[in-house]
Order: structure tokens, then C-alpha cells, then sequence
């Protein structure tokens, strides 16, 4: 039966995660809809190659902004939503925490599209308060709730705290959040100093378990926030000094990434009582900030799986609504303003990490259809390379179990014979390739079936492919490797042709952890990719271009990335679509040789006098001729102003 694009979808759950900003079109291509179901959509492997005409180097992160806005669009319509369906008393405000993607070109990008909504800001330290203080627009006369908000979280000092009291002198909406109780007599006494009113809030820590990876959010060993006895002790001291109407948020927050509904319904109802609780003591609040954790569907199987989320976004707003109401009725207080700091959510589907291949290790495996090459075994070879042709001819449907487990122990003979000197290179060249395809024509077998014996079910994993991807793990992917996080990985082309390799991922760095074994399922994750087998171009010794995308990037991953083996940062391009198609609004090139140096205080000047020095020594020595130095030098400048990431000779270079 042909293969179709209908075929990929279900493969790569692309309708799951994806949706409603990337399909499969109908020529088997990747198509990017960054306004939703309400603008146009574009090739984006055609986008690639119009980039790459434009001398950026893969790999390459997209960036779409209209995703961005397009996805705090959606968050305050579903609040909006929620709101007007349980005839709530009070609006929603949401602040963007900086944290989740700082880079100047998407923050100011979603200040620009957050006007509308008066969506805020949370800055959680000094460098991130320095962003959004000059990012954010003060507005000096409007009302409060028609200000977007500055939530100042994260460990404070004095000039910190002063910062965020001055700020208000401009107009900012800001609250500062008292996480640790040695915060607040540091607020007294620089409200005290300056003649300024704060406007405070507590960060309580909550005994609801989080969900998900990071579950640890909450209770006792939580790394921010106030236990119940220390906000009580909070709430005295403000009385004592006449601040206690300062006192206007309460702020939790139960982890990112939560998965299970069921998780922030139980959060909501503790707070809420918190909350009300507070109101009776004769605090001033008016804001419940619902922390973040909304979570982002990697895997799109709609669970409670870490990388997946049991809810939709309308499904989360209607929880918190409904439990803020009802708590508030059941107390017959007023209803709070609701805030919320979804970051992942937000920025995750804007990021898009194109790569390409460089080459696979099929080969060494024999994992191509190279059985007509084989030749029959000899009667004079020996003993040990006959048996295993003769296990190779006779697998069959019926003896492939007892088939894969003699070849396994031939090939095990083979390697003891070869290590005590019975057999010679050549000899124990031919058994291994003889065992592969002995494993290659059993795998053939078992993907037919749907019993297959629990001894042969790594077999696909044995046999698959390494395919040596242009990219750092460490610098594109963190999470990938050090939390072992999931993202979307799939070809971007080629999507109406069966996929029949199986693979996992390498990058270019010397470090075994810097692979991806771990991809999203249908479920929960499964350990090989389904792959295209590469193409050669006829006309000369090329590899034909195979790009696959990293999918759902956009938060967190570019600011953590690192520099291991000084693998630097990527090009990055912003995409904003316009009724023409699509506009190149920013190009940030990314790290050269010269630029990784620097940051391990490696001057280029230095370094290349150095090698003219050698040159010249060697040139006296008769070691290198002076045409040989010349052009040495010449790469070695060359390669100073150039990519860290290694340029493919492919055939759209051409084109």
C-alpha cells in the first residue's frame, strides 16, 4: 500500500502537538500557519532553502512572532471565555515571565502584541527587572487594572527592592513579591527611605503536590516562598508599621509543565482559601497570581505524561475561575483580579531548530537492501562463516527466533576465535557482516508481526541507524540532555515517502551525551525515529540535502544553552507573515570562531600571530613551502570569521 501524508501525520502525531500551527501539505512538506486557522501558511522547506540563498548557515532557529501573538491571543480569549461563562466579578491579567526566552527581539515583539490584552511582565532578577523596566511602557494616568503589570519575583536585595519602588515614579504597575521573610524588612526600609508606598505580595508555598517533572515546586523543601506561620508573620509586621493595605497579591506557584488538570484544581482550592483568609485579617488583596505550569502538549497525546497534558488551555482557565469564584461566594469577599505567568505555553511554539544531516552509519550495519551483493561461503572458508551463511539462507518466518539466537552465538565464536588468533581480520570482517544481515532479514520478519518474542524486541533498536546531525545538543536542545525532555523531531520534506530507516540522532560535539534516543510517541516516548534513507547526488560525491525540524523550542532552550566544545549560538531569523507572504523582519547571525574564543578569553589577533610565527619557523626548517604557509594562514583567517557549525556541500547550494 503507497505511502501518504496521512501516514506521516499519524507517524509523527504532527496534528497532536501541532496544531493549529503546523501540517503536512499535500507534496509531503511541513506547512507553518503562524497565525492560526486565521492567516495564511507558508512551505517551510522552501523558507529553508530561500534562507540558506541568503548565506544563513544550518543550523538555523525560526523564530515566528506571529505565533507568539497568536498564542497570547488565545490565552486571554480563554479567560475572557471563562469570565463571562461563570458571570465572574473581576478581570484577567497576565504577566509574560522573562525567564522562559529573554532575547530581545521576541520580548519586545510580545510587548507589542500584549497592548491590547495590558498583558505584563514578571522579572525574577536583577538583569530580567533591568529588561522589563525599559521594555514595558510606563502609563502614568490610567487606573490600575488598565496598566499591564510588573511582578517582581525571584531573590531580592536592597537595590533590587529600590529599583522596583522607583519604577513606580514612572508609572510601572509594580508589585513586589516577598519570597523569603528577610525581604520584607529590606521593603520597610526602603519604602521608609524613599517616601514610596510598595505595592507587596506573598508567594505562599503550597502543600499541593505539583505534577510532572518539576513536582518539587511545592510544600516544605520549596525553594521560594512562605510557609502559612511566616505569611501570618508577614501579615503582623505590615499591621505593626501601617502597611498592611500595601499588601495586595497572593502568588503560588506548583511547578512547570503540569501535566495533570486534576493538579491545579487542588492548587487553586488551597490558595483560594489562602486567599480568603487574608482578606479576613484585613489585608488589602485584589490579585491571585496563579504562578505558571500551563503546560505544552510535546508529544500530543492529550495525557497526564510529563511531556504531554491531560487539558487544553480553555479547560485550565474555566478550573481557576470557577474555584477562585466559588471560594470568594462561599466567604463573601470580592472576587480578585486573576494573573497568571504562563511562559512555556507561550513561547514554546514559536521556536522552530532546523538542522541537517551529514551522513548515517548504515553501512557499518548493513542496514540497506545489500543482500544481492552477498556472496555464498566457500566449502574451503571456515567452519564458523559457514554456519552463519547457513543460518543467513535458511531464516524464515518459522525459525527466525531460533535463527537470530544461533547467529548471535556464532558471531560471539567469531570474535573468541579472532582474539585467540584462530581467525584473521578479513575472516572476522565477513562474519560480522554476515551476522547483521542475518539481524536484518529477522527484523525484516518481526515488523510483520504483532507477536514478536520478547528477546527480539531491541532488535529495531540494535539495528538502527545513527544519523550525525549539524548541531549541539547542549547549545540547541539543553533539556534534551539534561532533563531528558521531549520535543517534536521530524523530517520537514519527504513526507509522502515511507520513511523505512530507523534512527536515532548524534550532534558535533565529543561527548557521548550529545545524541537524542528519546522521541515522542503515541503515547509516551519510544527510543528510534522513523528516518529516510539519504540520497547521493550522481553527479559528484554529495550528500542530497535532508532537513528535519526541532519542534516547540521556543521556551527556555536558547538561553540555557552552553558552549560545550564551543559549539556556539545559532542564526536566528524572525518570520512575521504579511498579505504578500512572509517578511525576513530579523536576522541575528550566530557566534563565529572569533566570537566562541572571547568568551574563553582566546584573542584572534593572538592566536593567528602564533600560527604566523610557527609558519615562518617551519619555513626556515624546510617543513612547509611558502605557497603551504600562505594558504594555512588563509583557512585559519577564513575559519576565525566563520560559523561554528559545519557548512554541507548539498545540492540547493547550487540551486
Amino acid at each position: 500500500m503507497a505511502w501518504t501524508i496521512e501516514d506521516s501525520e499519524k507517524l509523527y502525531q504532527i496534528q497532536g502537538w501541532g496544531h493549529p500551527y503546523f501540517s503536512i501539505d499535500v507534496a509531503g512538506r511541513v506547512l507553518v500557519s503562524p497565525q492560526g486557522d486565521r492567516g495564511g501558511s507558508l512551505d517551510l522547506y522552501e523558507l529553508v532553502r530561500s534562507l540558506r540563498q541568503r548565506n544563513l548557515e544550518l543550523p538555523l532557529l525560526i523564530r515566528f512572532p506571529d505565533i507568539l501573538s497568536d498564542r497570547v491571543a488565545r490565552l486571554n480569549t480563554c479567560f475572557a471565555r471563562a469570565i463571562a461563562r461563570y458571570h465572574y466579578p473581576n478581570i484577567y491579567r497576565g504577566v509574560y515571565p522573562i525567564k522562559c526566552n529573554q532575547h530581545r527581539h521576541l520580548v519586545e515583539a510580545l510587548v507589542e502584541f500584549s497592548k491590547p490584552y495590558q498583558f505584563g511582565l514578571e522579572a525574577g532578577s536583577k538583569p530580567e527587572l533591568a529588561i522589563a523596566l525599559a521594555t514595558l511602557e510606563p502609563e502614568p494616568n490610567p487606573q490600575n487594572n488598565g496598566r499591564p503589570l510588573l511582578i517582581c519575583n525571584g531573590y531580592k536585595d536592597r537595590e533590587y527592592i529600590e529599583m522596583v519602588l522607583l519604577a513606580t515614579r514612572l508609572g510601572h504597575h509594580s508589585i513586589l513579591v516577598i519570597e523569603q521573610i528577610e525581604e520584607l524588612e529590606i521593603a520597610i526600609a526602603a519604602s521608609r527611605s524613599l517616601g514610596i508606598r510598595p505595592i507587596l505580595g506573598i508567594r505562599a508555598k503550597l502543600s499541593t503536590k505539583g505534577s510532572g517533572r518539576w513536582g518539587n515546586s511545592t510544600g516544605d523543601r520549596a525553594k521560594f516562598g512562605l510557609s502559612v506561620p511566616q505569611i501570618l508573620a508577614v501579615v503582623t509586621r505590615l499591621r505593626e508599621v501601617d502597611m498592611l493595605p500595601c499588601l495586595q497579591l497572593l502568588h503560588f506557584h506548583i511547578g512547570s509543565q503540569i501535566s495533570a488538570i486534576g493538579t491545579i484544581k487542588d492548587a487553586i482550592r488551597e490558595a483560594s482559601q489562602i486567599y480568603g483568609e487574608l482578606v479576613k485579617l484585613g489585608s488589602n488583596l485584589q490579585y491571585l497570581d496563579v504562578g505558571g505550569g500551563l503546560a505544552v502538549d510535546y508529544n500530543g497525546s492529550k495525557t497526564n505524561f510529563a511531556a504531554s497534558k491531560n487539558y487544553n488551555m480553555q479547560n485550565y482557565a474555566n478550573d481557576i475561575v470557577a474555584e477562585v469564584k466559588e471560594a470568594c461566594q462561599e466567604r463573601n469577599i470580592p472576587a480578585p483580579i486573576l494573573v497568571s505567568e504562563s511562559g512555556r505555553a507561550i513561547a514554546a511554539h514559536q521556536g522552530v531548530l532546523i538542522f541537517d544531516i551529514l551522513g548515517t552509519n548504515r553501512d557499518i550495519f548493513s542496514n540497506g537492501d545489500r543482500t544481492k551483493n552477498l556472496e555464498p561461503i566457500a566449502e574451503e572458508e571456515h567452519l564458523i562463516l559457514r554456519n552463519l551463511w547457513e543460518t543467513y539462507t535458511t531464516i524464515s518466518s518459522h525459525n527466525y527466533q531460533e535463527a537470530y539466537h544461533d547467529a548471535i552465538q556464532f558471531k560471539n565464536e567469531a570474535i573468541s576465535l579472532f582474539n585467540f588468533g584462530y581467525l584473521g581480520l578479513r575472516e572476522r570482517a565477513k562474519a560480522e557482516e554476515l551476522y547483521w544481515q542475518c539481524c536484518q532479514k529477522i527484523l525484516k520478519i518481526t515488523r510483520d508481526r504483532d507477536d514478536v518474542p520478547d528477546d527480539l524486541a531491541d532488535l529495531e533498536k540494535q539495528m538502527s541507524s545513527i544519523y550525525y546531525a549539524n548541531l549541539s545538543i547542549f547549545q540547541s536542545a539543553p533539556d534534551a540532555w539534561a532533563i531528558e525532555q521531549l520535543f517534536p523531531i521530524m523530517p520537514i520534506h519527504r513526507l509522502d515517502e515511507e520513511p523505512t530507516e530507523r534512527g536515532i540522532f548524534t550532534d558535533l560535539t565529543c561527548d557521548s551525551d550529545g545524541k537524542i534516543d528519546r522521541f515522542i510517541d503515541r503515547h509516551e516516548s519510544k527510543e528510534i525515529l522513523e528516518l529516510h534513507p539519504l540520497k547521493t547526488l550522481r553527479k559528484r560525491n554529495a550528500i542530497e540535502p535532508y532537513y528535519l525540524g526541532m519542534f516547540l523550542v521556543g521556551a527556555y532552550q536558547e538561553i540555557m544553552g552552553n558552549l560545550h566544545n564551543l559549539f556556539g549560538n545559532t542564526n536566528v531569523v524572525h518570520i512575521r507573515m504579511t498579505p504578500q507572504g512572509y517578511q525576513v523582519e530579523h536576522i541575528v547571525k550566530g557566534d563565529t570562531l572569533i566570537d566562541v574564543l572571547g568568551y574563553a578569553q582566546y584573542h584572534a589577533d593572538n592566536l593567528v600571530e602564533k600560527i604566523r610565527c610557527r609558519t615562518e619557523q617551519a619555513i626556515q626548517d624546510s617543513q612547509i613551502t611558502l605557497e603551504e604557509s600562505q594558504r594555512l594562514l588563509k583557512n585559519y583567517k577564513s575559519s576565525l570569521q566563520g560559523y561554528t557549525y559545519l557548512s554541507a556541500d548539498t545540492i540547493d547550494r547550487e540551486n
